[in-house]
């Protein structure tokens, strides 16, 4: 028969185990809700720079995930979301990051059809200083919509930029460098799609 230290043993080894079993089941139960919830703040986002997919989850699944540190801003992948009705692309929905804001990277969200026009454009997160740089937020003022309906031409686009570089773009008072560095990631981001035009085809690959 097993000593009172010996089923103590037992009684504490099997309790360990049942409590990592415990732990792993809630971890993997908090993990898929915070991916859930995830994925449903991104698809806001995409709907708030195109209404038309509210409730539209397939565009989640229709991603690539490329790297570019230079047109794209980071040295990780991006994913490039398409949008498609009836079989035809009508816009990428692009993670882009400018990297040269004030306070550090600005992450970006562009909507940009095959031919170069951008649709919308939100800014997903930064840094930069209240009251100044923080006017690309939309919740702040209406800036970030001066993008929409506006064409990337080419790389050499001198007109995309800001109104202090020669562009079309308003800059903030006393704050260029936000402004500047959000303009010119979604401009890098319509080159990228113009310099890439096997996008549309390539196989659906989200993976990080």
């Amino acid at each position: 028969m097993l000593s009172s230290v010996g089923k103590n043993a037992l009684l504490l080894g099997t309790a360990a185990v049942l409590c990592v079993f415990a732990v792993a089941a809630v971890n993997e139960i908090t993990k898929t809700e915070i991916e859930q919830q995830q994925l449903a703040s991104k698809l806001n986002t995409l709907v708030e720079v195109m209404p038309e997919l509210a409730g539209n989850t397939d565009i989640l699944k229709d991603c690539v995930a490329v790297l570019d540190t230079q047109l794209l801003g980071k040295d990780a992948k991006q994913k490039i979301y398409r949008y498609r009705t009836e079989g035809q692309l009508k816009a990428y929905l692009m993670e882009t990051t400018a990297p040269d804001g004030y306070s550090g990277a600005i992450e970006v969200l562009a909507a940009i059809s095959p031919d170069s026009e951008v649709i919308g454009v939100r800014v997903l997160s930064h840094k930069e200083t209240p009251g100044l740089g923080d006017k690309v937020e939309l919740r702040k003022t209406p800036w970030i919509l001066s993008f929409n309906g506006q064409t990337v031409a080419s790389a050499e686009d001198k007109s995309f930029a800001v109104k202090k570089d020669g562009g079309q773009f308003d800059q903030f008072a006393g704050a260029t460098i936000t402004p500047r560095a959000v303009v010119k990631a979604v401009k890098n981001a319509a080159v990228y799609i113009q310099q890439h035009p096997e996008l549309a085809s390539l196989p659906a690959d989200c993976g990080a």
